[in-house]
Parts: C-alpha cells; sequence; structure tokens
C-alpha cells in the first residue's frame, strides 16, 4: 500500500516521495541537461578568450545557477515561477550574439548586457497577462514544434561523439548512443514499475558501463578537480554599451517566446491542459531574474530547458521534490566542483542516446497543440509556412549574409526566433476563419 502511494505520488506535483525516488530522478534531468548546460559557457568563454581558472569558474557558476533557477520555477517567489516541473541552464539562444559582442567589446560587455536585459525580461515577464493574449493556439503549437526540431540536430550531434569531436560518427559512437537507445527503448516499452518510469537512468547507466569497458571515458580531469570551492561572486567588472544592451534584449524576446512555447508544452504533454497565464507569467518572470543574478556571477542567461520538458512528458513524473532533487544537485556541484567534473565524465553518445527520444517527444507535444488548435486551411498555411522558411532558411545561415549583423545573429541561426516571427505576422494579417466565427457567434 505505502509503494503504491509512492508510485502515485510521483505523478502529483505535490506528492510526497521517498529520498531514494527523489535522487534517482533528479540524477535523470541532470544527465538531460548536462552538455546543454556546459557547452554555452565554454563557446563563449573560448570565443572570448576565457581559459584556465576562468573558465573553471564559468563552469562552477552555470550549475549553480541552474539550480538557483530550477528551484524557483518549482517554488515560485512571489510571482515569479512557474510553481511547473521545469528545469532551467545556460540558453543556446545568446550564443551567435555573445561571441560577436565578446570580440567586439570584452566579456564584460556581455555581462553588462545580461544584467539589463535579464531585468527586462523578468519585468515583461510580470506583465505577460497583459501581452500573452496576443499569442494565439496555433502561434504557441508553431513555436514547440520549432523547438523539438531545433533540438533534434543536437541530440544527433551529440549521439556521434559531440560538437568537434576528432573521431565523430566513429564506430565506437555508433555502439555506444546505439545500445544505449536500444535499452531506453527496452525499458521503457517492457519495464515494470521503477524500472519502467527510470528508462531513462537505466539506458545511460548501461551505456556508461559500455564506454568505460570500451576506453572512451576520460577520468584525467578528476584528478585536477577541487573538491570544495565558493562560486565566484562579482569577480568581473560590469560594461555596459548600448549597441549590445540592445542586440541582447531583442534575443531575450525570443527567449521569451521560448518560454512561453516550453510552459505549453510541458502543461499540454504532462497535465492535459492550457499553460494559465500566471504560470507563463511567472516562467518567463524566473528566467529573466535568474538571468540578471547570473551575471553577478560572471554567468550567461538561463532559459527553460526543453530537453527536460521532453523528459517529463515521456515519464509523467510531474513531482516537484524529484525535479527539486535535481535542483539542489546542481546548487550542491556549485559549491563542490568535483561533482560537475564527475558528471561530466559521461561521453556525448550515451547522452545523445538518451536525450533523441526526449527531443523528439518535444514535436509530438507540437503537433498535438497543432491539432488542438485545428486544422483549418488557416492555420496550416500559418504552421507549414513558418515552419517551413523558419527551420529551412536557418539551416542555411548564408541566406542571411545581406542583413545586418543583428538580424542574422537574432534570426540567421535561430530557427525558433523566425517561426515566431513569422507565425505572428500570418496570424495577424490572415483572415480569420469563417466558420469558427459564425459557430462562436452562434454559441
Amino acid at each position: 500500500m505505502t509503494e503504491q502511494k509512492s508510485t502515485s505520488a510521483l505523478y502529483q506535483f505535490k506528492g510526497k516521495i521517498p529520498v531514494e525516488s527523489m535522487v534517482s530522478f533528479g540524477l535523470q534531468h541532470i544527465l538531460a541537461m548536462l552538455v546543454s548546460n556546459f557547452t554555452p559557457a565554454i563557446i563563449v568563454a573560448s570565443a572570448c578568450g576565457l581559459a584556465g581558472g576562468d573558465m573553471a569558474r564559468l563552469i562552477q557558476s552555470t550549475m549553480l545557477i541552474a539550480g538557483i533557477g530550477t528551484l524557483i520555477q518549482l517554488f515560485p517567489l512571489w510571482h515569479i515561477g512557474a510553481g511547473l516541473p521545469i528545469v532551467t541552464g545556460l540558453s543556446f539562444t545568446f550564443v551567435s550574439i555573445f561571441c560577436y559582442i565578446g570580440a567586439t567589446y570584452g566579456y564584460e560587455s556581455i555581462l553588462g548586457a545580461v544584467l539589463i536585459g535579464g531585468v527586462i525580461e523578468g519585468v515583461l515577464g510580470l506583465l505577460a497577462t497583459f501581452w500573452i493574449r496576443f499569442i494565439s493556439p496555433v502561434v504557441s503549437s508553431s513555436v514547440v514544434t520549432a523547438i523539438g526540431l531545433s533540438l533534434l540536430p543536437v541530440g544527433a550531434k551529440s549521439f556521434g561523439g559531440g560538437e568537434g569531436s576528432q573521431n565523430f560518427g566513429s564506430t565506437e559512437s555508433w555502439i555506444i548512443g546505439g545500445v544505449t537507445l536500444l535499452v531506453c527503448i527496452f525499458m521503457g516499452a517492457f519495464g515494470k514499475g521503477f524500472l519502467k518510469k527510470m528508462s531513462v537512468l537505466f539506458g545511460l547507466v548501461v551505456g556508461y558501463v559500455l564506454a568505460i569497458c570500451m576506453g572512451v571515458v576520460d577520468f584525467s580531469g578528476l584528478a585536477e578537480s577541487k573538491i570544495v570551492g565558493l562560486p565566484a561572486f562579482l569577480s568581473y567588472d560590469f560594461k555596459f554599451e548600448l549597441p549590445a544592451i540592445l542586440s541582447v534584449v531583442c534575443i531575450y524576446l525570443v527567449s521569451a517566446t521560448e518560454a512561453i512555447g516550453a510552459t505549453e508544452a510541458l502543461t499540454n504533454g504532462s497535465f492535459r491542459r492550457e499553460a494559465k497565464p500566471e504560470e507563463i507569467r511567472g516562467a518567463i518572470s524566473c528566467n529573466g531574474f535568474v538571468s540578471a543574478l547570473s551575471s553577478v556571477f560572471g554567468c550567461l542567461p538561463i532559459t527553460t530547458y526543453a530537453q527536460n520538458i521532453g523528459l517529463v512528458n515521456m515519464t509523467r513524473v510531474v513531482n516537484r521534490r524529484a525535479i527539486g532533487s535535481c535542483a539542489l544537485i546542481l546548487i550542491l556541484a556549485g559549491f563542490f566542483p568535483i561533482i560537475g567534473d564527475a558528471i561530466a565524465t559521461v561521453p556525448s553518445p550515451v547522452l545523445g542516446g538518451c536525450t533523441i527520444m526526449m527531443f523528439g517527444s518535444i514535436v509530438v507535444s507540437g503537433i498535438e497543440m497543432i491539432g488542438k488548435a485545428g486544422y483549418s486551411a488557416r492555420n496550416i498555411t500559418i504552421v507549414s509556412l513558418s515552419l517551413a522558411v523558419g527551420v529551412g532558411f536557418t539551416s542555411v545561415p548564408e541566406l542571411f549574409n545581406v542583413f545586418p549583423d543583428i538580424i542574422r545573429y537574432v534570426f540567421g541561426e535561430n530557427c525558433v526566433a523566425l517561426v515566431f516571427i513569422l507565425a505572428l505576422f500570418l496570424d495577424l494579417i490572415l483572415p480569420k476563419d469563417n466558420k469558427k466565427e459564425n459557430t462562436e457567434k452562434s454559441a
């Protein structure tokens, strides 16, 4: 009887579950978001010439900030936080513009822009109830589908060995990624009870052990890891360059749109309902204000992680204590760097094998939302054109070479931003479905 209560509590946001379940599900979420959380910091830091101790401090801060953001999303402070099983981490959306700003104005200008832009996004989030009504279901569903499609190459690159890998697509990567994926599928389809819900973690463990046996796990970094280390606080000066701030604020608007789509994907996929205005308000405001806090620790903006929403939608485990343990482990890793370094030894093909299904589930959530919005000729035009142009054109970024830098950096490499703008524009200019309007009037 106690076991049945514990199992049912996993599907309740505020249910009480034992510690071992909390830690197990928390680890699943950490491993799902790990690569995405580190990678933006590494790319931007390298572009800005940061290395050695600066790089280590930045990675340490990414863990702390991701944990704080996740905790506030689960346990809101006033109107800040969605009160939903959301995991946050560093955003990929800003990487291109940060590399340009860092090379032009320096890393301190990035932090100044992150601080100002984060406050603006936070305030916009608090005011979301006044403007969210302009984002119709067909626009939201297009954005969610675009988020899922944009993540598929990320999963594929991890499966092949990771971005920039010298042995990308090697036989070892195919074997490790393939075995990990097959174990996840097998346990999800045939596992019972706890094993079924923990299919991703089970697949990861099997893949990790296989990778160790094949000699592709690098433990050398652990020898140099610090066991304890305080996160860097105000270790950089802030510079406020107007062009950098304006560019980054534009990207924050895109990030707010991603938060709307991700929140809609979560509530539709796991709770079978539309997101409430106060949930969207809390999700956006949390991302904004925590991003501003992130700059104080010399770090970059956070966002709502779609891969973790995919994990929640796949397992249906929405318990905030389970997700909260992920946040606590991340925060601990911010004070105990060796934890993050140990987790970072998991090879990319293992993570790719685990996450590729989660990314696909985001696409499915978007398709389901399109179905709920209705397959009218108008909606089909909006979705098909916005996705075709948004995803298709950004896969060939050279198409945007004729535009100014800010256009190229905001839209040329970000399909979600382009899909959102196109879907919103088409939704505003295309005539409404007369049949729908007549039905609403008669009702």
